[in-house]
């Protein structure tokens, strides 16, 4: 099956690639392996220098790459620039905590020196998805590739080129040929690459049902894995929230990319004091944003990514209402060309609509009205997923509390849930398991190794004639044990 370019705004169709054949993908292995073993002899310095000039590419080139990720994907173009620009935030992180996150980690044991070590693991398979086709690799790539990893992307069919131009920024910044390669592979061949000797581990962003499938390849195989999956995080407003602050992050959170985020606000949790209120002002503020050409500035929100994946959103709302849902915004596709759905609100949404169980990717918010601070809880742990999650309100140590009470891999008080490398990012529940940035994500691809060391005594050296005094030469010295141990 050929990879498709098509620009989701227009339908048309840009560029289209064949798929690779096995001895295709056996090359780029081969070539991916003996790049890794030539790059982990590199040192830490060598390595940021590489990744410093991976940042100065993204940025000098950030208008290009911009434009790229919106016609292949649909992304309104400030937000492409603000995704390119952060990917060179992660690399410029990596290059100068690499080194230090890696380090030798001296333990006090009963050895003469103890530590554990970090070392590479070989070549890691990145599968990724297409809604922030630069973002998911880099935040993959950058810590990986620094511990001294290679890399090989199966990138989402409908962004061949975001994958490509991916690997070309790798390359012509100097690092080794091969050692961040793109494969051009149809998704049956996944399992194969999981399989071979020479992939060492495997990190997957994308849906539940394949992130499955992925888990299940990587187990049979014993594989390490890492798995960022969907998402319905909460936006809980609690009474004393400050009402125009939250419903306009509402917007921002919801609304961005067209609503196709893993980490959006999906479900918004209300008390029933500020509930009327609070839908008031989202309905304001989304009814003004402007849908249209992504490449234009003043548009807020583009198209979706592809006709699919609007049907299927739009079956989703349809029959949401059709369960007692309430259409207060929107709720359907926009008419002419292209991807687009008009953003909507949908209130009153209860367990006895798809749209409470399920998650919704695209521009929909789901009003749901708690009957108390507690009941707000409960329904944001109602959920088969637990990626993110924010709370709002005035009283920050308060919600600060409450927030250990929810069920998720992060919890953002008065502020959108967002990724940033000096943070771990990722889930639980069906919204996966082990994290990505900040140095819990380097150390999910290296082998964590102990190294105990014991200093035997040396022998004494023999009397050099019989007349030699007979005490002895070496003097008892304090045991090393017994000592700091130091790191290499």
């Amino acid at each position: 099956m050929p990879y498709v370019s098509l620009n989701p705004a227009t339908g048309k169709v840009i560029q289209e690639f064949s798929s690779w054949n096995e001895r295709q993908l056996n090359v780029a292995l081969e070539n991916a392996r003996h790049a890794q073993e030539a790059w982990s002899a590199i040192d830490f310095a060598q390595r940021a220098e590489a990744m410093c000039r991976v940042t100065e590419r993204l940025l000098t080139n950030r208008d290009d790459y911009a434009t790229l990720i919106t016609q292949e994907m649909g992304k309104p173009l400030r937000e492409a620039h603000a995704e390119v620009a952060k990917c060179a935030v992660a690399c410029d992180y990596y290059a100068r905590h690499g080194k230090d996150f890696l380090t030798d980690e001296p333990i006090e044991t009963d050895a003469t020196r103890s530590y554990v070590t970090y070392q590479p693991l070989g070549t890691i398979l990145a599968v990724m998805p297409w809604n922030f086709p630069f973002w998911q690799v880099f935040r993959a790539a950058a810590p990986a590739l620094m511990a001294g990893n290679a890399m090989v992307l199966k990138h989402a069919s409908n962004v061949p080129r975001c994958a490509l131009a991916i690997e070309e920024i790798f390359r012509a910044a100097g690092l080794p040929d091969h050692l961040f390669a793109t494969l051009m592979i149809d998704a049956d061949q996944v399992a194969a690459v999981i399989a071979d000797p020479r992939v060492r581990a495997v990190t997957f962003t994308g849906s539940e049902p394949a992130g499955r499938l992925v888990a299940a390849e990587a187990g049979r195989n014993l594989k390490k894995c890492v798995l960022e999956l969907g998402g319905s995080d909460p936006f809980i407003v609690l009474r004393d929230a400050d009402l125009d602050d939250a419903s306009t992050q509402a917007v921002n959170s919801r609304y961005l990319n067209a609503g196709q985020s893993c980490i959006a606000a999906k479900r918004f949790i209300l008390t029933p004091e500020i509930a009327d209120e609070f839908v008031f002002l989202l309905k304001q503020k989304v009814a003004a944003l402007k849908l249209g050409d992504p490449m234009k500035k003043t548009t807020r929100v583009g198209p979706m990514a592809r006709l699919d994946l609007r049907d299927e959103l739009h079956r989703q709302v349809a029959d949401s209402i059709a369960q007692g849902a309430r259409p207060i915004l929107g709720c359907g596709p926009a008419t002419g060309k292209g991807a687009y759905y008009l953003p909507s609100i949908l209130d009153h949404v209860t367990p006895k609509t798809c749209a409470y169980r399920e998650e919704l990717f695209g521009p929909v918010a789901l009003i749901i009205r708690a009957k108390n601070e507690r009941d707000a809880i409960k329904i944001a742990n109602d959920s088969r997923f637990g990626l993110g999650s924010s709370l709002w309100s005035r009283d920050a140590v308060r919600a600060e509390k409450l927030s250990r009470q929810i069920e998720a891999g992060g919890c953002f008080i008065n502020g959108m849930v967002k990724s940033d490398p000096r943070l771990p990012f990722g889930g639980i529940k069906d919204s996966g398991f082990g994290r990505e940035l900040s140095y819990h994500g380097i150390h999910e691809f290296v082998n964590i190794k102990t190294v105990w060391v014991k200093q035997l005594s040396s022998p004494c050296p023999q009397p050099r004639s019989p007349r030699s005094r007979q005490t002895p030469i070496c003097r008892p010295r304090k045991s090393r044990a017994a000592r700091k141990p130091t790191s290499n």
